[in-house]
Parts: C-alpha cells; sequence; structure tokens
C-alpha cells in the first residue's frame, strides 16, 4: 500500500511516531495486537516496525521508530527524510508475535522501544477486562517512550515502571519470574541483553507459555562460519559456501524463497527441516519450533541439512 504520513510527533530516547493513513480508502486492513508491517525504503532495503495504536481504530497505522546509530540505516533514514505529506510503500500487517487465548494472567515485559507491540496487548487486554501486569523497564522515566499513551490506554492499576536510575522502582527479573502465577503467559520485547536476561530467568516455564519478538537478532559468538550442504526435497544439492547465507544460496539453486529483514528477525524466510544438525542464529523461532523449523537467512548447519523446500 502506498501510505500517506499523516502526523509526525517524538518521545523520549529518541523515538519518532508516525501515523499513516490511506491517500483515498478510509480504513485500512485489520490487524491484531504484536503485528508489524513492513516498510519499504527508496534504496530497496525493507524494514519492520510493530503497530503501537489502537487495532479498533482502521482509519490510521501508527509506528514508533527508535533512532540506531549502529543500526542498518533504516531508523536514521526514517527520522531524517520522512516527513508530513510523504507517502511511504507499506505492506498488510502481519503477526508473528499474536495473544494466545489462555484462561490464566497475562504478563507483558518491556524494554525501551521494545514497549510497542507490547502496548497493543496491554490495550486489547485492558479493554476485554482480561487480568495483566505490565512491567515496563528503562534506564530512566526521561528516556521511556509512549508513558503518557501508556496512562491514557491502560491506567495504572496493571502498570509497572522500573527505571535504572530509581532504586526504589528496580525489579529483579529473576525475581519476578521465579515462580508463574497460575496458568500465565508470558510476553516480552526488547533490546538484546533484556531479551536475553528474560530468556534465562523463563527457562523453567512450561513449554508455550512463553513468546518474544525480537528487534535484533541475539549477539553471535566470533566463531568463523563453516560451509555446509543443503539437500532440498527433490534431491538437489545445494552447497552453502562459509560467506554466503543459507537463503541466498537456495535462491541461486532457483528455489523462489520470500524474505525481508534478512536479519532474522522477522521470519519471512522460514521453513521446514526434515533431516540434521541446524545452527539456529534467528531471534524469531522458539524452543520447540528449533525441532523442525529454520530460518535460512541467519541461520547455519554442520554437515548436510535436508531442508522441505
Amino acid at each position: 500500500m502506498k501510505l500517506i504520513v499523516a502526523s509526525i510527533h517524538d518521545e523520549p530516547g529518541d523515538v519518532r511516531v508516525i501515523e499513516l493513513k490511506h491517500r483515498r480508502k478510509p480504513f485500512l486492513p485489520a490487524y491484531e495486537p504484536g503485528s508489524h508491517v513492513d516498510v519499504h525504503l527508496p534504496d530497496g532495503k525493507v524494514r519492520q516496525y510493530s503497530l503501537c495504536g489502537d487495532p479498533e481504530d482502521l482509519s490510521r497505522y501508527t509506528i514508533a521508530v527508535k533512532r540506531e546509530p549502529s543500526g542498518r540505516g533504516g531508523s536514521a533514514w526514517v527520522h531524517d527524510q520522512v516527513t508530513p505529506g510523504a507517502e511511504l510503500p507499506v505492506s498488510a500487517p502481519r503477526n508473528h508475535f499474536p495473544l494466545k487465548e489462555s484462561g490464566g494472567p497475562v504478563l507483558l515485559l518491556a524494554g525501551g522501544i521494545g514497549i510497542t507491540p507490547i502496548l497493543a496487548m496491554a490495550r486489547a487486554l485492558y479493554r476485554q477486562g482480561k487480568p495483566f501486569e505490565l512491567h515496563y523497564f528503562a534506564r530512566s522515566r526521561s528516556l521511556a517512550p509512549l508513558l503518557r499513551t501508556l496512562g491514557e490506554s491502560i491506567g495504572a492499576e496493571s502498570l509497572r515502571l522500573h527505571f535504572d536510575d530509581q532504586v526504589e522502582t528496580r525489579q529483579d527479573i529473576e525475581g519476578l519470574l521465579s515462580t508463574r502465577p497460575g496458568e500465565a503467559q508470558l510476553y516480552y520485547c526488547g533490546p538484546p541483553g533484556f531479551m536475553a536476561a528474560i530468556a534465562r530467568a523463563s527457562e523453567h516455564w512450561p513449554d508455550g507459555t512463553v513468546h518474544f519478538e525480537a528487534f535484533q537478532p541475539p549477539v553471535q559468538d566470533d566463531t568463523p562460519p563453516e560451509p555446509f550442504t543443503i539437500v532440498l526435497r527433490n534431491g538437489t544439492v545445494v552447497p552453502v559456501p562459509a560467506d554466503r547465507s543459507a537463503l541466498s544460496a537456495i535462491r541461486a539453486a532457483g528455489v523462489l524463497l520470500m524474505a525481508s529483514c534478512e536479519n532474522g528477525v522477522c521470519g519471512t524466510c522460514e521453513c521446514g527441516y526434515l533431516e540434521g544438525q541446524p545452527i539456529h542464529r534467528d531471534a524469531v523461532l522458539s524452543n520447540a519450533a528449533r525441532s523442525h523449523r529454520f530460518i535460512p537467512c541467519v541461520s547455519r548447519a554442520t554437515g548436510v541439512l535436508k531442508l522441505d523446500l
């Protein structure tokens, strides 16, 4: 869709909030909390941004973009080049981070700009009258984006704020997640260190109760990549050199495999594998999914990997 930038405003933490509308149509495609859209940049790159507006207001989409000086250029372009009235090519919403139906309480954890998908979830749960707690972590109140929107959307009774520079608000993540209240479901999003801490603290939670979305791939070790071999369903053998991604090799073999971020965070290129030992380097798949699913834009393998392609 070619959407028009209806308004822009800045939030703490070097975050820019952008509202997008259709030039002619009064309503945009519906979406569920946790959804994101792909924004296509002029240089051909594609970036994913969570929809943090109200899913019941389909007159607009709202995204919030944090400037990342060490990023890949997408956030800098949005901050420096996008102005009101500009036209942006935007995909229909997709959702790799949906709220699951459950009878128990919901625990939402957000770190910094990770509040964007969590905000939409909290708004939906509040409207539905379902029990939940939102724990929002930031370095300081002055750097926490969307605080005012949070207060207006869900009130204070379910919101817990934790700031590094306010000792009285700090929360030990391991202590918070040491026991699972009732039949609780956990959802979390934030920067890599925050994600890693919650993953460690929630390892003892049952399978299927922990859900996450990452904006950046996990930090990898410095081990040089090794070549490996992919075998397709029809028997085609696809060598993957050490300096090439599995996605690139698969495409060169004539398989049209869609991809978006090519950074291991969006899941667009996800496929199945039938045999082999993958080396998962994505930030998408759950522990259960890693037994049979594969993200070829970043993940690799040892020896031979047979894909369901």
